[in-house]
């Protein structure tokens, strides 16, 4: 697909990275020379140096036969201005980064008066995902499928754990729950297991099944977190409104500290409902004072990854019993996990694999599914899809233990209209079901695509 990027910058990059591995022709338009020369030099795409917002900027792209025009700049009046202008010179479809609350409230009457295919908001995606970990505390990560039907859990085999030497065909009957270990990542490596395959401290599982499921099986295996009342957030912005709201709809008690005095007054009107504590959260005993021992859960939001990364660990180091860090740098990720910190969320890498889901389903010719949901797990290494079939698609009506499945596949969930089906050899997929698919087999565009020629 022809592809048009505008804004090269931390969320443009991984955007532009994510789509580049996937084989797109992709031009990025950017207006700072340095930004262009960054992203020229890392990745095999063209570059033009201007505004987006200037239609001959536009058309020097090949806006007017682009099939994509993604505006991810910083500014949400600009993405808009450029996407509005890319619909008008014939782009097909437009996606807009917008990060204004006031803007999102209003995402149907945009889309349909102006012609943009798809608004994401990089601060809401990524208060989203905190908020299910902290409604999960026992995960690392948790990914939803059809609108909570299915989750995959991503769990750290600790000292002691039950898990420790059993083989994965063992555990339904050791533990009484319903179900899958998707996914291995031992070391290095990230494995799609067999039932043979026996676990061993350490592994990294994600774990699919349904909530329910997913909550009896960590009951039986005796590693269950206390549930989260109480949270401690540092930071102020748009993603600690947003997470505030989203944990006080689910009836935790949050506050909020922030260094800022003029933010704080702004807060108090946005989170009334919140505790606002004007302080440096950096600084041990500012935190200490405002309960950090107590609470239940620590997020650290700022926009400075040491920040967020040294206060954490300060946050473990006073056995807080949950803590979720905000982190851009991926490198930086590696040195939380190695303080014992694994729930680790990156806004960008959020909106890139939003981004990559819905241009691999408008790339997707085949009538036989669509894709509708897509994770990234294992830093990338393996693909969680959820899968709309149709009829005519060749897995339709054939009993999974007769499908001829690729390497590397794994069918781990069907979900048949509010069901959701642990799969078997015995089972097969109808139209109409929603097939969640693990696999590192390369990038699926279509359900077709899971089984041998």
């Amino acid at each position: 697909m022809k592809i048009i990027l505008v804004g090269a910058g931390k969320v443009g990059f991984s955007i532009a990275e994510s789509l580049a591995s996937e084989g797109h022709d992709i031009t990025v338009i950017d207006q700072d020379g340095e930004n262009v020369i960054q992203i020229s030099n890392a990745l095999d795409v063209i570059c033009v140096e201007g505004s987006a917002t200037n239609p001959a900027t536009l058309r020097d792209a090949g806006a007017e036969n682009a099939d994509v025009l993604i505006a991810a700049t910083p500014g949400d009046e600009v993405n808009m201005i450029c996407g509005i202008a890319a619909r008008k010179l014939g782009t097909r479809h437009v996606i807009v980064r917008v990060r204004n609350p006031e803007f999102l409230s209003q995402t149907e009457f945009f889309r349909e008066s102006l012609g943009l295919s798809v608004i994401v908001n990089p601060d809401y995606e990524c208060a989203m995902e905190i908020s299910r970990i902290l409604r999960f505390p026992t995960a690392v990560r948790v990914d939803t499928f059809s609108k909570g039907s299915v989750e995959i859990i991503e769990y750290r085999v600790g000292e002691g754990s039950g898990l420790i030497g059993a083989a994965l065909k063992e555990l339904p009957q050791r533990f009484g729950a319903k179900v899958l270990i998707a996914v291995v990542e031992r070391g290095e490596e990230a494995l799609i297991p067999n039932g043979d395959f026996v676990l061993q401290e350490g592994d990294k599982l994600s774990i699919t099944g349904s909530a329910q499921e997913i909550r009896r099986f960590f009951s039986a295996v005796g590693h269950v977190k206390k549930r989260v009342k109480s949270v401690m957030i540092m930071g102020g912005g748009r993603i600690g409104v947003y997470l505030t709201h989203l944990l006080e709809d689910a009836g935790m008690s949050v506050t909020v500290v922030d260094r800022n005095r003029s933010r704080c007054d702004e807060l108090c009107d946005l989170i009334p409902n919140a505790r606002v504590i004007c302080g440096d959260a950096t600084r041990s005993e500012v935190l200490l004072e405002e309960g950090l021992r107590s609470t239940d859960a620590f997020v650290a939001l700022t926009g400075d990854d040491g920040d967020n990364i040294i206060t954490s660990l300060y946050a473990s180091r006073v056995q807080v019993p949950k803590i979720v860090a905000k982190v851009n740098r991926e490198h930086f990720s590696e040195l939380l996990e190695s303080g014992g910190i694994e729930s680790i969320v990156s806004p960008r890498s959020l909106v890139a694999q939003q981004v990559t889901r819905y241009i691999r389903a408008i790339s997707n010719s085949a009538e036989s599914s669509s894709v509708e949901t897509l994770h990234r797990l294992a830093d990338g290494k393996i693909e969680a899809l959820e899968l709309k079939v149709s009829e005519g698609a060749a897995c339709v009506g054939v009993p999974l233990k007769d499908l001829r499945l690729k390497k590397g596949i794994l069918i781990s969930a069907v979900i048949r209209g509010s069901e959701s089906i642990l799969p078997n050899g015995s089972t097969c997929i109808r139209p109409g079901d929603h097939a969640v698919i693990v696999t590192a087999a390369g990038r699926l565009k279509n359900i077709n695509e899971i089984v041998e020629n």
